[in-house]
């Protein structure tokens, strides 16, 4: 079954001196399931590396190399959301709009949500959205 992805764990996995193992099972699932993302997540996950880029984090090389892996894995972009939820859920639970679009996408579609963020995954248990902890 597919789940949410949100940039979160992409970034762990960008990131060596990361390590999580909600990142890792959220990795590990992909060999046999894809992932669905907010279009946001394309735009987010790209801003996170080239952030990492300016902070002398990782090199030029190593975001091209990233992106070019991450283009690989299973990870479909989903369709666009209902905007009143979104702000219904960043209201409720006090996120941004932008970490309520996964919370949305994971509450829309039923399935679990691999995230690092601390609100989020506190939100999500809220809204009965299974989380990937491991």
């Amino acid at each position: 079954m597919p789940y949410v992805l949100d940039a979160s764990i992409a970034a762990n996995w960008c990131f060596h001196d990361e390590q999580d193992r909600r990142a890792d099972a959220a990795f590990e699932r992909l060999g046999h399931e894809r992932a669905l993302v907010p279009l946001l997540w394309w735009y987010e996950i790209r801003n996170v590396v080239l952030s990492g880029e300016r902070r002398g984090r990782i090199t030029e090389e190593h975001t091209t190399y990233f992106l070019a892996r991450l283009e690989r894995l299973p990870i479909d972009l989903a369709a666009l959301p209902d905007p009143a939820a979104i702000l219904a859920f960043a209201r409720r639970h006090r996120l941004t709009f932008y970490d309520a679009a996964y919370l949305e996408l994971a509450r829309r579609e039923h399935l679990a949500l691999a995230t690092l963020d601390d609100a989020l995954a506190t939100a999500a248990r809220g809204e009965d959205v299974l989380l990937i902890e491991s």
